[in-house]
């Protein structure tokens, strides 16, 4: 069972999402929040696995919501539902710590699908779509290495390097493992010493890492 808390300011979109959520025994909805503050005080009380986080709220945004949960560590993860072509914010988000996102127009098995994910640890954007977005707006992000991140670097090795610029360059772990002629569990067993040793939570965070340290950069337009 997953434990969801739905964050919305518009009570319409709540009742939708509790109705789906309701419709499947596999999740249990823990609770409501309107705003970003009561979304970061709901989440201390009920430790939902997933936070269903939406980004544009009055007070206190998505955004910080999901900074402030994130740094509390609380096991609960942050899944955002944005309108993404409308919506340059969701990326701060990401940075911010989120496990990923998706449109608010997205099919009801593609919800729950991502809830399930994100529950078990996952992130629920596809690689490639991944590097589309950030490609899109990563020049207008805050960026630069942190002052561990040269470290955390010199801590691969040469595969599990290559197996970073793969991840960065949106391949899927099977694409990976053509491409460099590995097995699959091979692969797997590379990706997690690589989000381990750059402190990654998943592979978003570790194509954001390699955006930083500048090992991928934006296609040309």
């Amino acid at each position: 069972m997953t434990t969801v808390l739905i964050v919305d300011d518009q009570p319409l979109h709540r009742l939708g999402l509790r109705i789906l959520l309701e419709s499947v025994p596999e999740t249990q909805v823990a609770g409501e929040a309107e705003s970003g503050s009561d979304a970061v005080r709901r989440t201390a009380e009920l430790r939902p696995d997933v936070v269903l986080m939406d980004i544009r709220m009055p007070g206190m945004d998505g955004i910080e919501a999901t900074r402030q949960i994130v740094a509390s560590g609380h096991r609960s993860r942050v899944l955002v539902l944005t309108t993404f072509d409308l919506d340059e914010y969701a990326h701060a988000a990401l940075r911010a710590g989120a496990s990923g996102f998706l449109l608010k127009d997205a099919r009801p098995d593609e919800l729950l699908g991502g809830i399930r994910a994100v529950a078990a640890g996952d992130a629920i954007i596809a690689p490639a779509l991944t590097r589309r977005l950030l490609d899109t707006y990563v020049q207008q992000l805050p960026r630069g290495p942190h002052a561990d991140d040269d470290a955390k670097l010199e801590a691969l090795t040469d595969r599990e390097r290559e197996i970073l610029v793969a991840i960065a360059r949106g391949w899927t772990n099977p694409e990976i493992a053509a491409r460099l002629h590995l097995s699959e569990s091979t692969v797997k067993t590379h990706v997690g010493r690589v989000l381990a040793k750059v402190g990654a939570r998943d592979r978003i965070q570790a194509v954001i890492f390699a955006y930083d340290i500048g090992l991928a950069s934006p296609n040309p337009t």
